[in-house]
């Protein structure tokens, strides 16, 4: 049995563009607020990502927290290194996309 897939499947794929809205939204929306506020609002969103028990225990121990996440960081470097830079200059990239799309979008509907 063949499957058949249209013609531009790899080329959406490859552009980014079958990725869920929700995803592209908040990079988007990660991506205008680095511009913004600059490097804050990154430390803001991992925090929000943070359960609220999880910042108690991180304020109330920082040494350790701080020495966990050295740890865990070393540990990434070493073995997903290559992985980790990919997996940022691919949410990088797609913030910047998302927002030109938008600038380009604004531009040509004034005109």
């Amino acid at each position: 049995m063949a499957t058949t897939r249209n013609s531009d499947d790899f080329e959406r794929a490859a552009a980014g563009m079958d990725y869920e809205d929700p995803i592209r939204d908040r990079a988007a929306s990660l991506g205008a607020s680095m511009a913004e506020n600059g490097p804050e609002a990154l430390f803001d969103e991992i925090e929000n990502l943070l359960p609220e028990q999880w910042r108690e225990q991180i304020s109330t121990f920082p040494i350790a927290a701080v020495l966990l996440g050295f740890g865990v960081g070393i540990f990434l470097g070493m073995r997903k290194g290559d992985e980790v830079i990919a997996a940022g200059t691919s949410l990088i990239t797609s913030a910047a996309m998302a927002n030109l799309n938008q600038v380009f979008a604004r531009a040509g509907g004034e005109t």
